[in-house]
């Protein structure tokens, strides 16, 4: 069966506080930089056998539904590629 990676990007919804961000932002902006705004995010590599790249697709989007995100704070976006 041939072998892909899936990759798993959760980040917060917009208007979702994420402190980390904000922290990060304003340590930018003491150092000088001009950032407007500013989001953390989560990556997940997943290595997955499936019978092709939609079925890896589907299996890491239930993955992540069920547990890498919660849709009431997280939106996500999921990449297949062939190992």
């Amino acid at each position: 069966m041939p072998a892909f990676t899936a990759t798993v990007t959760v980040r917060l919804k917009q208007g979702v506080l994420d402190p980390e961000a904000e922290t990060t932002r304003q340590a930018l902006e003491r150092l000088g930089f001009d950032v407007e705004a500013l989001r953390t995010a989560d990556r997940f590599e997943l290595d997955l056998a499936a019978a092709d790249p939609a079925t890896a697709e589907e299996q890491a989007t239930e993955m992540t539904e069920r547990l890498l995100a919660n849709p009431t704070l997280h939106e996500y976006e999921v990449t297949v590629d062939r190992r």
